[in-house]
Parts: structure tokens; C-alpha cells; sequence
């Protein structure tokens, strides 16, 4: 398999785990009263904070694996259990909480874990399993950008399709969650008993 084609079957994965448009709302609910700069800072401090925690377990993450003797099919039913857990979760449970303002918000909870949370790590663990280290961490660059352009245009964002249609967004996203939840869960058992 040629590299590009593995970045596009990265892609969306690593895009549905990170949901940005599902984060939008609790962005602007936490920085609604903070000045535009501030506003710029805490988006690129989310970014880069899930771009780094996302990357270090992605390497440590196999490297644990070679030690403990877990097989890549074993994360892949696991992982794939958790965001069919997390997917199902986030549906039954909508509504935005308004936390405290904090100037590192930018790190917890926009960076990690709402950006870079189980699913995040999880996807992008399973699928340089499948595709290798360089498609994968590109298409985690290319989605973080995307989501930092989301929340640097947020203002613009929710004056044109309002805070119900990214809820909305939201929700549709979470059922591609699940459903590539179920494929990752179904991989693993099929690897596993072929193998």
C-alpha cells in the first residue's frame, strides 16, 4: 500500500476521534468572555498540546505493547470496545458543563482530553499498526490544523450555522465513531482468528 494511499484511509479516523466541530461548543462556552489574542492562544496551546501527547503515546504506546506481548489485534478489539463505550456515552449525554477559566484551558481540557482523549490515541495507535508511523502523523497534523483553523474561526462558525448544527455535527460524527468502532472491533477478531 503507497503512502498516500494510506494517509486517506488514515484521514478520517484520526478526523472522527478528534471531532473538533463536537469540541467547538465547550471551546466557545470556556472563552466567551476572554479577549480575541487570548482567545488565538488558548486554540494553538490546544493544538499543539493534543499534537504532542497524541505523537509521544503513539511511539511509547508500541513500545509498551513489544513489552507486555500485546498483539496489535488485541488493542484493536480493545480500542475499538472503548470508543464504541466513548461514542455511545457522548451521545446519551449531550449538553455542554461550563467550567472554571483557566489560562492553561488550552492544555486540560481543550488539549487532552477532549482533543487528544481516548479516542484520539487510541485511533492513531490502531492505524500505524495498519498504515505506519508517517501517513498516520500526517493526517494527525492535517486534523489538528483543521481544528485549530475551527476554533480560531468560531465566532464566524457559529454565527453561520449556529451552536445546534455543530451539536448536530457533533452527533453525526459520534455515530461514525461508533460505526468505526464496531470495523476496528471486527478487524480484531477476524485477524485473530485467522491468525
Amino acid at each position: 500500500m503507497d503512502i498516500f494511499h494510506a494517509f486517506l484511509l488514515s484521514i478520517i479516523p484520526v478526523m472522527v476521534a478528534i471531532d473538533a466541530p463536537g469540541v467547538l461548543p465547550i471551546y466557545i462556552t470556556m472563552t466567551e468572555d476572554m479577549a480575541a489574542h487570548e482567545k488565538k492562544r488558548i486554540a494553538r496551546q490546544s493544538v499543539l498540546t493534543a499534537f504532542l501527547i497524541t505523537t509521544i503515546f503513539i511511539f511509547l504506546g508500541a513500545a509498551a505493547f513489544k513489552a507486555l506481548g500485546i498483539l496489535v489485534e488485541d488493542f484493536m478489539i480493545a480500542g475499538g470496545i472503548l470508543l464504541l463505550v466513548i461514542s455511545i456515552n457522548d451521545m446519551l449525554h449531550t449538553g455542554t458543563v461550563r467550567m472554571s477559566v483557566s489560562t492553561t484551558l488550552g492544555v486540560v481540557p481543550l488539549g487532552t482530553p477532549l482533543l487528544a482523549g481516548p479516542a484520539t490515541m487510541t485511533t492513531s495507535l490502531v492505524l500505524v499498526g495498519n498504515y505506519g508511523y508517517f501517513p498516520v502523523i500526517l493526517s494527525l497534523v492535517l486534523n489538528l490544523l483543521l481544528a485549530w483553523l475551527i476554533f480560531d474561526r468560531a465566532d464566524i462558525i457559529i454565527k453561520r450555522i449556529g451552536i445546534n448544527g455543530t451539536r448536530g455535527v457533533a452527533r453525526v460524527a459520534l455515530l461514525l465513531l461508533a460505526a468505526i468502532a464496531v470495523k476496528m472491533i471486527r478487524m480484531g477478531v477476524m485477524a485473530l482468528i485467522k491468525g
